[in-house]
């Protein structure tokens, strides 16, 4: 895997992908219903960032930010040992076709991007989930492209949402009333795009009463529509809040308040598991270990000894 890292920053655009799965035991929960296309709506920028020098040889010094959580998940109505990855790299990022770009251009989107991986087992299978955030280092426009997936023996689920005229989205999944399925949404805040924002400025996060997009790791395991819900947003004391009441679910992100804001663990609170097994359980995320590595070239045999330094084996 090969990265290349541009030194040049402040341009932005916007796209979101999301990817979320389901369970073979979860055929009676409410699916997900394609949504009606929206008419286009405007982007409103607000001023770049302008971003430190702090911050360029932190972000832009070749190497990616590696940090593992212990992870306790709710499904099915109870809680699952497993661990958690958060990999945040800046990237450049071709705004028309919004992948990642072999060569260093003026054109290109400078992002901070994060790929956050969670892997439990729920009972004899394993679960393995992986949400994709491209965000502007610019920070003053949405997510560029959001993707997650979710894999389990019973199959897998994809969904991208790109940003631009509208919210694009692609969604694709093994169960017969989701399958293939593309429709468009109103550009508005996106959860998984908060994650990035917050490494770049935690003051800019949006607070009050807010429309989100919830993540798509959410939206596909709990089989809800994807789309943006009312919100309640309360940033104070290194810990940003949301709380959806339509939802009754809780989200908390608790990080360090000085540069470079790394992500210390998280909480979800909300409904797990459907029928008669459903309960309002606890998600938990706590920091093991984090370290910086040019990881796309660490993949030899030799190199697994840094699996141990993140306590991942």
């Amino acid at each position: 895997m090969k990265n290349k890292i541009s030194s040049k920053l402040f341009f932005g655009l916007s796209i979101l992908s999301i990817t979320l799965v389901f369970s073979c035991k979860e055929n009676k929960a409410e699916p997900s219903k394609a949504i009606a296309i929206s008419e286009p709506k405007t982007e409103v920028l607000v001023p770049k960032t302008v971003l430190s020098k702090e911050f360029n040889d932190y972000w832009y010094n070749g190497e990616a930010e590696i940090t593992s959580y212990k992870l306790e998940q709710a499904r099915y109505g109870e809680m699952r040992d497993g661990n958690a990855v958060l990999v945040f790299v800046t990237e450049d990022f071709l705004p028309e076709v919004q992948v990642k770009a072999d060569n260093y251009s003026k054109k290109n989107t400078p992002v901070l991007k994060l790929n956050a991986t969670k892997n439990f087992n729920t009972g004899i299978y394993p679960y393995s989930i992986m949400q994709s955030t491209f965000y502007p280092v610019a920070n003053n426009q949405h997510a560029t492209k959001i993707s997650a997936s979710v894999q389990e023996w019973c199959g897998h689920v994809y969904t991208q949402l790109n940003n631009r005229k509208d919210f694009e989205v692609q969604s694709h999944s093994y169960f017969q009333n989701e399958a293939d399925q593309n429709f468009n949404v109103d550009k508005t805040w996106t959860e998984n795009e908060l994650w990035t924002k917050l490494r770049i400025d935690p003051k800019s996060l949006p607070v009050g009463d807010v429309e989100i997009i919830p993540s798509l790791e959410y939206t596909r395991l709990s089989h809800k529509t994807i789309k943006a819900y009312k919100a309640v947003a309360i940033l104070e004391n290194g810990i940003y809040t949301l709380s959806y009441p339509e939802l009754n679910r809780t989200l908390r992100i608790n990080y360090n308040t000085n540069f470079p804001y790394d992500i210390l663990g998280w909480e979800e609170t909300s409904v797990s598991g459907f029928g008669a097994s459903a309960k309002t359980l606890t998600t938990k995320a706590l920091k093991l270990e984090s370290i910086k590595s040019a990881y796309w070239s660490k993949n030899h045999n030799a190199d697994e000894v840094m699996r141990k330094t993140l306590l991942l084996e």
